[in-house]
């Protein structure tokens, strides 16, 4: 209380000078913001697609999303559902040019899409580290939310390494939480720093909430954006098993000194897959691939990476009580 009392008996120009401090760091971040949508606006694009119904072939339906630019002679990144089965692309600039847009490749794993319009001289957006961003940070997403073109919101980074599931059901990690307001047709579009930086690629809302919004981080989509140019198509490697996630007695984690509670039942075999060849069986607990423990089929997939393919690994399993290793190769997944 007394310092209270303290505060509101300062001098009349003392006081008159937080008033001041406030509209500086305002001004401040205005700037900022404007700074950023003034920079980078010119580099993102309005993307309408037309998709043709399985019902009727003759009819058609139509779709918005967001990219932007990040060469000068026509790439662009998007979310691979904004583009995903498209019969067209069409691609309108913030000048107003439209081009018919060409599928590079997209991966539904990672929501990853690259596009080519024919076009040279463009402005492209610069690419930050998602690494260096810290929870709390100003963050600016731009995009085109029920085609309203070059739409610019605000907030703050929420939360870091969330993971998120992908509508093919595999689970994206490295996942940006932020509070910056999006809405259908954002997707695609850019979320930046206060340098006009891309740290990520927005991708998902949560219906219902407020002020839970998702990109994949742009140090992760960079990894897909280089295969897509590569090779037309993420490479990953599979095993060829269909299994569940099961968890295991505290009796079988103590006798086998187990570090997670749960494995991968195995269910099925694909004929002729890897697995098989292995000789895994169904029933199989997967506990370990090449000394990485394994809880399910999200460690799976983390751990089958391009780099895996025709390479032999060790598969820890647990059958009929006892514990063994295969060694398995993985195949290219198609």
């Amino acid at each position: 209380m007394i310092a209270l009392l303290g505060d509101a008996m300062q001098e009349p120009s003392a006081r008159s000078s937080a008033p001041a401090g406030d509209d500086d760091l305002l001004d401040a971040y205005s700037r900022a913001v404007a700074g950023t949508a003034e920079q980078v606006s010119p580099s993102v694009v309005f993307i309408e697609v037309t998709r043709k119904t399985t019902r009727d072939s003759g009819h058609e339906i139509k779709g918005s999303g967001s990219g932007f630019i990040f060469t000068p002679d026509g790439l662009i990144v998007t979310n691979s559902h904004v583009v995903n089965g498209a019969a067209s692309v069409t691609v309108a600039l913030e000048d107003g040019r439209t081009f018919a847009a060409g599928l590079i490749g997209d991966d539904p794993d990672t929501d990853i899409a690259v596009l080519r319009i024919d076009a040279d001289k463009l402005p492209a957006v610069t690419l930050g580290q998602s690494k260096q961003v810290r929870v709390g940070q100003l963050v600016i997403a731009i995009g085109n939310p029920f085609g309203f073109q070059c739409t610019v919101t605000a907030g703050v980074v929420s939360a870091l390494g969330r993971s998120l599931r992908a509508t093919t059901g595999r689970l994206m990690d490295d996942v940006i939480q932020t509070d910056a307001a999006l809405n259908p047709g954002n997707s695609g579009g850019p979320l930046l720093n206060s340098r006009a930086e891309v740290i990520g690629v927005n991708t998902a809302i949560i219906g219902g909430a407020q002020g839970i919004c998702f990109a994949t981080a742009i140090d992760s989509a960079k990894v897909t954006v280089i295969e897509l140019l590569r090779h037309g198509r993420v490479r990953r490697a599979r095993l060829g098993i269909s299994g569940e996630n099961t968890p295991l007695s505290r009796r079988v984690v103590r006798h086998f000194a187990l570090p997670t509670s749960a494995a991968l039942r195995v269910t099925a075999l694909e004929p002729a897959g890897a697995a098989e060849a292995a000789g895994v069986q169904p029933g199989d607990l997967v506990i370990g691939l090449d000394g990485t423990p394994v809880s399910g089929f999200d460690d799976i997939h983390r751990l089958l990476s391009e780099e895996r393919v025709g390479k032999p690994l060790d598969l820890a399993l647990l059958r009929r009580g006892r514990r063994l290793s295969v060694n398995v190769t993985p195949h290219e997944r198609s």
